[in-house]
């Protein structure tokens, strides 16, 4: 069996007294269930929707009418781009172990999907249950392949194609696979009770401490914020925050779009922003659900809380601008449900129903405070909002998981793999403790993802030029870099 990632939580301080009794579970290897595979297969086909054709459009919708043709383009060579360097090396470097820098950044022993075949499979959060790897594999593609795409709504109607895809490339590589390995990689539920149960079952005081080592060595064979205990079910971090930080540099980086406070820069097509809006939602149950890697109760629960958290965002959003600006609009209430989306995407199948919904209503109006206050007062061209509504959207959602995964807060509360497998432990839960855990996963993200990407930036900028020239911009992307308009009138 090879290596899954997870976003339970870590071990921590659990006597090892209490392994012989708990931990008899054997028999032989498993084999992948065909509901679950068949779960698993539909997930992906929703995570790839929400990029193409939902992102598509919902960017798309938001830019003038010039600029649509060039978005869509942008969005589908990206998924493109990203799902080829996936299978040659993305795959591995984010879910194999690393060697000395395991907890970074992982190795290259599956490069080009070597030994990944239709037997291989990999562990769920279950004890004994598991999937095609060829599937998990491709799950994992999927959001690969939305993190960036997200990104290029800070920085659309005025970047360079050529640059646009350069920076992709570096971007992926240098700061999408470590955080991914970072947050998601660990070495499996069967790998930890295995080596709990061998040394359970040690009689001398060598063979206890062999058993101990190799325990001692399969709990750290898992990304850094892994074994720090981070909570993030579905991609709080790895896509929203990561990607919400790397637009808002390229925004600063890239700077404002020429005309930009002065002349009329209204979304062309809220039909198609909505079309697409729509799409992400349906699209979403894929991302968080399909996050289980399996179906069964925690599935239903990720399920119930992308319908609700999603539902009370989009009223708080469209409520408060109601109340500050006289008007409820539609790009308000579509707005308010991506956030909403975001935002309970960590803590999808951690939370309860109840506290999803106070998520969901935090983040609509947290977010539109960013994205309309916050925004004008700072005055930078973050042109669809991306930070605004992605990374603080999934600030609100890794914090707010810290607190709701409590089981006095309806949350499951968090998973002990050693004295009782796959089972919540009572009394294991700290809320400061986990708040202050994910703070510090906020934290290296914002850090990692911040700085690097600004350098990435710089060097694309001075190797190839981010921006377009002023007379492209102001022709519009669809002429200039395709060649074609999506528009023929």
């Amino acid at each position: 069996m090879t290596f899954s990632r997870s976003s339970k939580s870590l071990l921590g301080g659990v006597a090892l007294a209490m392994l012989a009794g708990s931990l008899a579970y054997a028999g032989d290897a498993p084999t992948p269930n065909k509901g679950d595979t068949a779960w698993m297969l539909i997930s992906t086909a929703l995570v790839l929707m929400m990029s193409v054709p939902g992102l598509a459009l919902l960017y798309g919708g938001l830019v003038r009418s010039k600029n649509m043709l060039s978005v869509m383009a942008q969005v589908f060579t990206i998924v493109a781009l990203v799902g080829i360097i996936w299978i040659s090396y993305g795959y591995s470097l984010a879910f194999t172990n690393g060697g000395s820098l395991n907890p970074y950044i992982g190795g290259l022993s599956k490069a080009f999907l070597a030994g990944v075949t239709p037997e291989s499979t990999v562990a769920t959060f279950s004890n004994g249950v598991v999937i095609p790897e060829l599937v998990y594999m491709t799950f994992q593609m999927t959001f690969a392949m939305i993190t960036p795409v997200l990104i290029i709504g800070a920085i659309v109607e005025r970047v360079r194609f050529s640059a646009l895809i350069v920076f992709v490339v570096l971007w992926v590589t240098v700061i999408y696979l470590p955080i991914a390995h970072m947050v998601w990689y660990w070495a499996g539920p069967d790998a930890i009770a295995d080596a709990a149960k061998a040394l359970a079952a040690a009689t001398d005081d060598a063979a206890k401490a062999t058993a101990q080592a190799n325990l001692d060595a399969v709990t750290a064979d898992a990304g850094l914020l892994y074994q720090l205990g981070a909570l993030d079910f579905a991609g709080g971090t790895v896509v929203h925050i990561n990607a919400g930080i790397a637009g808002l540099v390229g925004a600063l980086i890239i700077g404002k779009r020429t005309g930009f406070g002065k002349e009329l820069m209204a979304p062309h097509s809220l039909t198609m922003t909505m079309i697409g809006a729509a799409l992400l939602w349906v699209g979403w149950f894929g991302f968080n659900a399909g996050s289980n890697l399996e179906a069964n109760g925690i599935t239903a629960l990720a399920f119930v809380n992308t319908m609700v958290a999603t539902a009370a965002a989009a009223l708080s959003w469209l409520f408060v601008e109601w109340i500050s600006k006289g008007k409820p609009s539609l790009l308000g209430l579509v707005s308010g449900a991506v956030a909403g989306l975001v935002a309970v995407t960590p803590a999808s199948g951690f939370a309860g129903p109840m506290g999803a919904i106070v998520l969901g209503l935090i983040a609509g109006a947290v977010c539109f405070f960013f994205c309309s206050t916050v925004k004008n007062a700072f005055g930078y061209d973050d042109s669809l909002d991306v930070f605004g509504v992605h990374c603080v959207g999934g600030i609100i959602g890794a914090l707010g998981t810290g607190i709701l995964v409590s089981k006095g807060f309806g949350g499951v509360g968090l998973v002990d793999y050693i004295s009782n497998p796959g089972t919540a432990v009572e009394g294991a839960y700290i809320l400061s403790t986990q708040l202050w855990i994910q703070i510090k996963a906020v934290l290296l993200t914002l850090v990692w993802s911040g700085v690097g990407s600004a350098i990435l930036y710089k060097i694309v900028d001075v190797v190839i030029g981010l921006r377009v020239p002023v007379e492209q911009e102001r022709e519009g992307l669809d002429i200039a870099s395709h060649g074609e308009r999506a528009y023929n009138y």
